[in-house]
């Protein structure tokens, strides 16, 4: 479905059951959740799909072994077992990873060891595997590049690993293969209230043209994460903030500072934070940080504090340490924490719940916030749950648990970047078996193709260059520097496929380029 088709959609509908605000990972989760039952379904997002923090992960799959250690079981049972449910649902994206926690004191394998085996017990049935203790060498030769001056052995544990925008839009064609509705760059501007005072739809703005659109629905989901406050304003200006975003920043590196493909765990650096190194697409992620902020964007920034923290806590366990030249690309992402609504309440963002909190105000406007991209399908049924209740909907139960995802493909070859579409790897051949040139690197030893940009406009909701070279291909992410120098080839395609002239891409060009920068440290 094309945009125009999208447009002309959301143009003809004369009221949606469902209208969903915000295209993360929890809106587009809602919005599978919405449509598998068969409601009525239209979600809007102001900017790209995943653009804000559901693009800017640790790319984790994860209960999250820290809030064990905090005593929050509950939430790290909850997402052990959507952890599993991740894996089965969509194979081609979550996959199991090995994560090591070298020893250096000699309490802390058995420390460690009895600890991750109450965490493996929580995921019952949906367990990735075993917690064990390992010897000095076999530490070492899983991670090569971990220091060895010290280091008594280690303990191996399991959780997932994945893409997290490209999962961000195998949930947006899944909806869409459900019947639902879902558009990209269509800001909500207002919301509309019957006479009763009850909300009944929204005004939207199509960012990329000159359209306006007053839509009507039965209830309207809030999932704009840390944008939340900004639309719950809307409904009611009095209300008080429900957010404190929290800033994690990201390094990427060469693959070789791990040395093999499994991820470092450091249980403990100088915050009180764990951090990771995590192979990811032949690269590796060093992070995160955890610094509250009071404001909330679409592109936050690393500050210098941060990627200081990062590299020097890394370098304290890795043979190798990371210095400022050799990041290939820094990223920064918010989180969606619960804001203390009393001084007493005030706590460090660290030790702020992970879980998820459902709010619904007098109009009938629901808000969902927090949680985790692991949760993301628990957090979509809560709230079309209670989106049922509060428009009277016919009652219809969530099916989503073991629901095979877009693109679901068992034993993908992992060695090629493809393997990120799954099944519709068949349409990229497609692609290239209209002309052999589209299957050509854009860039020698960047493995990316023309397939892969037109693949993107054509099926994936494509509309700048910024969301293929960030989103679709994750180029920007993995190195971006490389990112800026295929921007003008890519720009050409995407011109062709679209309908664009000269004129747009060399603005997208320079758009991109702009942004590009701010993910380089100079």
């Amino acid at each position: 479905m094309d945009r125009k088709s999208i447009i002309q959609k959301i143009e003809e509908t004369p009221e949606w059951d469902i209208i969903i605000i915000g295209g993360g990972a929890t809106g587009l989760g809602s919005a599978v959740d919405a449509a598998t039952r068969g409601f009525k379904t239209l979600l809007l997002e102001q900017s790209d799909f995943s653009k804000s923090t559901s693009s800017r992960s640790t790319k984790l799959v994860h209960g999250g072994v820290r809030y064990l250690a905090q005593g929050d079981v509950a939430m790290v049972r909850e997402a052990l077992r959507e952890r599993g449910r991740m894996k089965r649902n969509c194979p081609h994206l979550v996959r199991d990873m090995r994560f090591i926690i070298g020893n250096y004191r000699w309490w802390e394998q058995p420390y460690y060891t009895i600890g991750l085996t109450c965490y493996d017990m929580l995921a019952w049935g949906l367990s990735y595997g075993r917690s064990l203790p390992m010897s000095k060498s076999k530490v070492l030769k899983e991670i090569p590049g971990m220091v060895k001056e010290g280091l008594k052995g280690g303990v191996v544990y399991h959780d997932g690993q994945f893409d997290d925008s490209r999962m961000a839009i195998t949930l947006a064609l899944t909806a869409q293969d459900k019947g639902a509705t879902v558009a990209n760059y269509i800001e909500v501007k207002s919301l509309i209230k019957d006479s009763g005072g009850k909300i009944c739809g929204v005004k939207a703005k199509d960012s990329l043209g000159d359209g306006e659109f007053e839509i009507k629905g039965k209830v309207v989901i809030n999932a704009t994460g840390v944008f939340v406050d900004d639309i719950m304003k809307m409904d009611a200006p009095e209300t008080r903030k429900k957010v404190r975003p929290s800033q994690g920043v990201h390094l990427v590196v060469d693959l070789d500072f791990l040395g093999g493909d499994s991820a470092l765990m450091i249980p403990k650096t100088k915050d009180g934070r764990v951090l990771f190194g995590v192979p990811w697409h032949g690269k590796a992620v060093l992070g995160t940080t955890d610094t509250p902020l009071d404001e909330s964007s679409l592109e936050p920034r690393a500050l210098e504090e941060e990627v200081n923290f990062i590299l020097d806590q890394a370098g304290q366990y890795l043979t190798r340490k990371p210095e400022r030249k050799d990041v290939l690309a820094v990223y920064a992402g918010l989180r969606p924490l619960a804001a203390p609504q009393k001084e007493s309440d005030k706590k460090k963002t660290k030790e702020i719940s992970r879980s998820h909190k459902i709010y619904e105000s007098e109009s009938g406007l629901l808000t969902i916030t927090g949680g985790k991209w692991t949760t993301y399908r628990v957090m979509a049924e809560e709230i079309v749950d209670r989106a049922i209740k509060t428009a009277g909907l016919d009652k219809r139960s969530c099916t989503t648990q073991n629901m095979r995802l877009h693109g679901w493909k068992e034993n993908v070859d992992r060695s090629k970047w493809d393997y990120v579409y799954g099944s519709d790897d068949v349409e990229l051949k497609k692609i290239i078996d209209e002309d052999p040139k589209n299957g050509e690197f854009l860039l020698e030893g960047f493995t990316f193709t023309p397939a892969h940009v037109i693949f993107a406009v054509r099926s994936e909701f494509a509309q700048k260059l910024e969301d293929v070279l960030a989103r679709r291909m994750r180029a920007l992410f993995l190195d971006a520097r490389k990112a800026i120098e295929i921007a003008p080839k890519v720009a050409e395609i995407m011109a062709k496929e679209l309908g664009k002239d000269e004129n747009w891409q060399a603005s997208e060009v320079k758009e991109f380029t702009e942004l590009a920068n701010g993910y380089i440290l100079k």
